[in-house]
């Protein structure tokens, strides 16, 4: 079962994990949404990410977000399951994927290889982070704020908010 589509409507799907959005996601969701009428962002669960926040907090999250860039095609949606059932269910036909460097790109497309065996009728459309953005990784956003680093260039003011007080919560690591 698919979601409902209008006929002939692009339906794009950007999943990532978003523990915490960066502005490096941002940048895909407002350009991925130029790409589609509609964009779903999939929020997953990667427990070998080790999550800083639930996934309902990421969902909260990245839809506060999303409502802060004012782009009108774009929900979120939380999935626990193989992305192209996700896609499937969502009438996606088209993958959005962001790439910072080769070796995100190594990865990548060993994954669109994959997806394409699991499902030929939906594309995998590679995005370049903006260069400005390319060294953002929200893996290196939590290390930074768990170190006691200043995360305000990678996220939004309400993100580092949010991680500022969850590692508050937690604890700072190291000497510092």
């Amino acid at each position: 079962m698919t979601a409902l589509k209008s006929a002939g409507e692009r339906v794009g799907v950007y999943p990532g994990t978003f523990d915490p959005i960066t502005r490096g996601h941002a940048d895909i969701i407002r350009r991925g949404a130029k790409l589609v009428d509609r964009l779903i962002i999939g929020v997953t669960t990667n427990m070998s990410k080790n999550p800083l926040f639930t996934p309902d907090e990421r969902i909260a999250m990245v839809e506060r977000e999303v409502a802060s860039l004012g782009i009108e095609n774009v929900s979120v949606v939380g999935f626990n399951a193989l992305l192209m059932k996700f896609a499937e269910k969502q009438g996606a036909t088209v993958i959005v994927r962001g790439l910072r460097a080769v070796a995100d790109f190594e990865y990548e497309y060993q994954m669109a290889g994959m997806n394409q065996q699991l499902n030929s009728n939906i594309e995998t459309v590679f995005l370049m982070a903006d260069v400005s953005l390319q060294p953002i990784a929200s893996k290196l956003v939590k290390e930074i704020a768990m170190f006691g680093g200043d995360i305000t260039k990678f996220v939004s003011p309400a993100v580092r908010d949010d991680v500022v007080d969850r590692i508050a919560a937690t604890g700072l690591k190291g000497d510092y």
